[in-house]
């Protein structure tokens, strides 16, 4: 009898791609990621002993593992994607069946042998935060789940936003379409402008002070670049996975940007901080142009025209982000600012989808 692996064609891989091993390889090698992971769990043993814990989206089993060697009564991890049948082998192989059980399925649509757990555990982040990720689900679990005076891991994120210098490469990847071969491909150069680029932004291009999403955010500004600072911050309000509900994550938000030189813009950034603070020392880590590199890198938005700036003026504007109304998992994103300064003058409405 053929088994569970065997059955798997390259239909049921075209259509899962979670079930490929290079984007699990990448996630475990993301060493910010999982160490902060790991950090949350070895380091807490007293919040995990004798406790029920809820994996959602449990992948390779790594975070259920975690959990596992850190006293947990019994881990149940959840995870829709063909890659279970191979994180159950690696539970196996690493002795650990009595302590954690993986069930392929939806998290709506499970039925856990058990009414309630103590610990949500979850690495559910996306691109910008929301994009692709599995935060819904999540939420699922909580309000189904999540036994009174519950913890969740991590239970803090917050948004970002500044402005970078980046002529070269946005002359590389949207001025392009000007002239291709001779051809004027600038109807395509329209639709470019318009998808948002991961990629890694390097901290000199940063031209601005970072503004968090839905916060009143400042941070000290030193005149030379390379000593703008992200860590003197006043966090007013944060997302709490604890008590956030599933309206809230579309939201419109004001920003201010600070310039810290005379310099040009021509992209807005975005990234996000991860917090665990119900640890007994709370464990953080950030995707921003500022910290070490992580799979998530950064998101940029290129805008239609530069922007000359002096050091001290100021841009601002709004953003907006919500669900696209046909694919819930793609974002769609509105990005609105203003400028007066002595070089000039600038108000733009940009409208940008990730799928």
């Amino acid at each position: 009898m053929a088994t569970e692996e065997e059955k798997l064609t390259s239909k049921d891989y075209y259509f899962d791609s979670y079930a490929h091993f290079g984007i699990h390889e990448e996630m475990l090698k993301d060493e910010v990621r999982t160490l902060s992971y790991r950090a949350s769990m070895y380091q807490n043993k007293h919040l995990f002993k004798d406790k029920i814990v809820l994996d959602v989206g449990c992948g390779t089993g790594i975070l259920s593992m975690f959990a596992a060697k850190s006293g947990a009564k019994h881990v149940y991890g959840i995870d829709m994607s063909n890659i279970i049948i191979q994180a159950r082998q690696i539970v196996e192989d690493n002795g650990l069946t009595d302590k954690v059980t993986l069930i392929q399925g939806k998290m709506e649509d499970v039925q856990l042998p058990v009414p309630q757990v103590d610990i949500i555990i979850s690495e559910w982040m996306g691109y910008f935060l929301l994009y692709e990720s599995m935060l819904d689900t999540v939420l699922v679990a909580r309000d189904k789940y999540l036994a009174p005076g519950g913890l969740i891991f991590p239970d803090k994120a917050t948004m970002y936003i500044a402005a970078i210098e980046d002529g070269d490469y946005k002359d590389e990847k949207i001025g392009y379409w000007d002239n291709v071969y001779g051809f004027d491909y600038s109807s395509i150069k329209n639709l470019a402008i318009k998808e948002p680029l991961v990629d890694t932004v390097d901290v000199k291009t940063v031209v601005t002070s970072p503004h968090a999403f839905k916060v009143k955010y400042w941070v000290h500004i030193e005149k030379s670049l390379c000593q703008l600072h992200f860590t003197d911050r006043h966090v007013l309000q944060e997302i709490d996975i604890l008590t956030v509900t599933k309206e809230d994550l579309t939201f419109t938000s004001d920003f201010k940007l600070t310039a810290a030189r005379d310099d040009y813009i021509h992209a807005f950034i975005a990234w996000f901080d991860i917090s665990f603070t119900a640890c007994h020392k709370p464990v953080r880590f950030s995707t921003g142009p500022h910290a070490k590199y992580t799979h998530w890198k950064q998101t940029v938005f290129y805008t239609p025209e530069t922007v000359t700036i002096k050091a001290g003026e100021e841009i601002s504007g709004t953003v907006r982000c919500a669900p696209n109304k046909s694919n819930p998992r793609d974002l769609d994103i509105d990005i609105d600012y203003r400028f007066q300064g002595i070089n000039g003058e600038c108000e733009e409405h940009c409208d940008f989808k990730m799928c």
